[in-house]
């Protein structure tokens, strides 16, 4: 029996798994993705073509490749039925072709999860936790307090009254708000979607999965945001409302721990970070601009300029630890091109201590990042298409974190096209 490949993100998501997912796809039999919502935006570039996935797996564009959104990923119908919509006038219609499949036990989003959203963010004021407002949480909240609705539940002939229940539960909630909301629009688009997505073949992902592993086929997972951004493991509580790391995969469509095969960690050359929360290396300085501005780094699908800074070794060598990485991939080494001198966090001064480790007070006790300098090499690497055409700085500065992350480096990416990707090793 052949086992799950799981590809996530090593640092506070936007790493650029789309890519990757589309980049490794033709190895792939079936390309699972199997936590978080539309809040993720892996953006795929090629053809001279930019697209933006919110929640259709990133092995959509393969033509042999069948995708599956798993059980642990909550669906906003109307934000699916846009994304195929696009995808079809743009010329690509996975549902035409028998590409995707929908797990019948992934939850839904509903108008009134938004709302509830935007409600509690704007209570908190200056302490909110930057959520992106796409109603991630609260369904959260209603699957782990077992009064969610689930795909397979919109072909039951008692739909509407199941709807319509939970929809009172949140008004009771929004009463206790200063917030005004009118969900007529809203409602009216979400039951068009909810007729379209039922159009979408529904799946029990568990058997689905195991099939595909029975009859010797090839899988990877794809996870979506980061793993510091893990509600258990990560900067909490400026975190997303699921299990980002490979332990997600296993409840997220059903496979059981031995069935992990490889683990590919992908992270930037540098670090960002979108919304508020802790982030050691942080540069709000003209520094951090200068990568913003030269990485493009603004979300996918939010538009919001993430915040920058240098790597972050403890919390890399946190990340491998938790998901059993296996191969590394590292990301957007281009951006870094103009640079006479880079930096890696190595340690943390806390609390008069240096350690090597990310502390549980990270949030109310700051820790101050200690900085190697490692000389940049000031050569436009968006051309490289070999190996042997990587400038020696950049394959020492590779080495470097090969020798402290004890993890290959398997993947480098030199540019956002997917053919600007090198294998190393």
């Amino acid at each position: 029996m052949t086992q799950v490949d799981v590809l996530l993100g090593l640092q506070w998501g936007d790493e650029g798994k789309g890519k990757i997912v589309d980049v490794l796809s033709p190895q792939y039999d079936l390309i699972a993705r199997f936590q978080g919502g539309p809040n993720a935006g892996h953006t795929l570039e090629f053809d001279g073509k930019k697209f933006v996935l919110n929640t259709i797996p990133s092995g959509i564009f393969n033509e042999k490749t069948m995708n599956l959104i798993g059980n642990g990923v909550v669906i906003d119908p109307i934000i699916l039925k846009r994304e195929l919509d696009n995808l079809r006038n743009a010329g690509h219609d996975p549902i035409a072709k028998g590409k995707l499949v929908i797990a019948r036990k992934a939850h839904l989003i509903l108008p009134t999860h938004q709302l509830l959203d935007a409600a509690n963010e704007q209570k908190m004021g200056k302490d909110k936790i930057g959520s992106t407002l796409k109603g991630i949480g609260p369904t959260y909240m209603d699957k782990t307090g077992r009064n969610g609705l689930r795909v397979g539940d919109t072909t039951l002939p008692d739909f509407k009254e199941r709807y319509n229940k939970l929809v009172e539960k949140h008004k009771e909630i929004l009463s206790h708000y200063d917030f005004e909301f009118d969900l007529t629009e809203k409602e009216a688009a979400f039951f068009e979607a909810i007729e379209f997505i039922k159009s979408i073949p529904h799946v029990d992902s568990e058997h689905f999965v195991n099939g595909y592993l029975k009859e010797g086929k090839t899988v990877l997972a794809e996870g979506a945001q980061g793993t510091l951004l893990d509600v258990d493991f990560g900067s909490y509580p400026f975190v997303t409302s699921s299990n980002t790391t490979t332990a997600g995969a296993c409840t997220g469509l059903g496979i059981a721990p031995n069935k992990i095969g490889r683990v590919f960690g992908i992270f930037k050359a540098y670090c960002t970070r979108v919304g508020g929360g802790p982030f050691p290396t942080e540069l709000d300085n003209e520094i951090g601009e200068n990568l913003r501005q030269v990485g493009h780094e603004f979300g996918a699908t939010t538009g919001r300029a993430r915040r920058c800074g240098w790597i972050d070794l403890p919390a890399l060598k946190y990340a491998i630890m938790l998901n059993g990485v296996t191969d590394l991939i590292m990301m957007k080494a281009d951006v870094l091109d103009g640079f006479d001198t880079i930096y890696a966090c190595t340690h943390y001064e806390h609390n008069g201590e240096t350690i090597d480790y990310m502390p549980y007070d990270i949030i109310t006790e700051k820790p101050v990042p200690v900085l190697k300098a490692i000389e940049g090499w000031k050569t436009d690497v968006t051309k490289v298409s070999q190996v042997e055409e990587i400038p020696a700085k950049l394959a020492d500065y590779i080495s470097y974190l090969q020798q402290e992350l004890e993890v290959p480096v398997k993947y480098l990416s030199v540019g956002p096209d997917r053919v600007q990707t090198l294998i190393l090793n």
